[in-house]
């Protein structure tokens, strides 16, 4: 089979006509133009990581920030429930001392008075089921880049 006829299915008729050279030129203007779409599409592909990256970089930081100030507040909201854990400790012992008081008022006097009991969930404040760990990570450690 000759070299004109096996290019003749990739090319027109017309082309079939050209010498070996013409061919081999037209080849070569091929494979060029191939390599330069091939490397446009990666200098694109290159371009589109790129700026997920600056996407994802600035999300990433955004998510830190959100972490640090949920941390925070967290710690906020645990000094806060320690203060008022402190405070029913605090009216705990003042309604104890306070219904000894009516008791013994009571029994000095005679007269019966209706001193309420302290209801127990103010003797056993609410815990919450397992232990309480304290979350020692910061964001950033988390986050690294």
């Amino acid at each position: 089979m000759s070299p004109v006829r096996s290019l003749q299915g990739s090319w027109s008729d017309g082309d079939a006509r050209l010498t070996a050279e013409e061919r081999k030129q037209r080849r070569k203007l091929s494979n060029r133009e191939s390599a330069r779409r091939s490397r446009m599409r990666k200098q694109r592909q290159l371009e589109d990581l790129t700026n997920q990256v600056a996407q994802l970089s600035k999300e990433k930081g955004r998510i830190v920030m959100q972490v640090d100030e949920l941390t925070q507040h967290q710690l906020r909201l645990e000094t806060e429930n320690d203060m008022l854990r402190v405070r029913v400790a605090e009216l705990t012992e003042r309604l104890r001392s306070l219904s000894s008081v009516l008791r013994l008022v009571e029994e000095l006097s005679g007269v019966a008075m209706d001193v309420p009991e302290i209801p127990d969930p103010l003797l056993k404040p609410w815990q919450p089921p397992g232990p309480a760990l304290p979350v020692m990570a910061a964001a950033a450690d988390v986050f690294q880049p």
